[in-house]
């Protein structure tokens, strides 16, 4: 199981980055063929993604797993169990977020690479999760790390709602004739396009937080069920 699991993790590692990075140059392509400037801001943007980010921890996840796998270390140290949980949350959620909300959204022509946008959205979140559920070292958690799993979204959140309103994208001042300025990454947090204003974006910004602290709850809990090791639950 544990040679099994060093090619997994290998393997998901290269699917996914050969997904960000065949998308990133696709996207690089995309915009010389409509002669659209590259000013720094089109990449900044590509890296704001949530599904970016979590997908480029989950490669950082896959890779680190893997060498502690080759060292057998086991269990995982707490470091790692505790991040490992918290990249699973995300990825798992970025799953669950597309393919309930997002797929199907139309955006512009030619902008999205189908095969990396399968791979982030579906393959990943999977791959994600089994590694989770039944690769070697996972050690129980308390259940007060939950509170370090959803400090990212947060900072994420802010993060984008403060930017948004700044950024001139020339992507979309190119393609749309009805562009006003701003970017945002997805389309329920654009205060602008959105039905109420900045209620929807609210409505949306709760139901993501709340889904990433279930999901997180439930990837604890699954730590906490294990049996494999001889380590005692930890209470609290």
């Amino acid at each position: 199981m544990r040679v099994g699991f060093i090619v997994f993790r290998l393997a998901g590692a290269a699917a996914i980055t050969a997904a960000i990075v065949g998308q990133y140059i696709h996207s690089l392509n995309f915009r010389a063929l409509h002669g659209i400037e590259e000013n720094g801001v089109p990449a900044v943007n590509f890296f704001s993604f949530f599904t970016v980010e979590s997908n480029i921890l989950a490669i950082a996840v896959f890779l680190v797993g893997a060498i502690l796998l080759i060292r057998s270390a086991d269990p995982d140290p707490l470091w790692f169990g505790v991040g490992r949980a918290a990249v699973t949350a995300y990825l798992a959620t970025t799953g669950i977020v597309y393919n309930t909300l997002l797929r199907g959204v139309q955006v512009s022509e030619g902008a999205t690479l189908g095969w990396s946008n399968e791979i982030v959205h579906v393959i990943g979140p999977i791959l994600i999760v089994i590694d989770w559920l039944f690769a070697p070292g996972r050690r129980p958690l308390e259940w007060k790390h939950i509170w370090i799993v959803i400090i990212f979204p947060i900072v994420w959140a802010v993060y984008t709602m403060i930017r948004g309103p700044f950024v001139d994208d020339p992507t979309q001042a190119a393609l749309n004739p009805d562009y006003a300025g701003g970017w945002y990454p997805y389309p329920f947090l654009n205060p602008v396009t959105s039905a109420q204003g900045y209620v929807s974006v609210a409505f949306y910004v709760a139901l993501i937080a709340a889904v990433i602290g279930l999901v997180g709850a439930a990837v604890i809990w699954a730590s906490r069920r294990s049996d494999r090791w001889p380590l005692p639950v930890p209470k609290g």
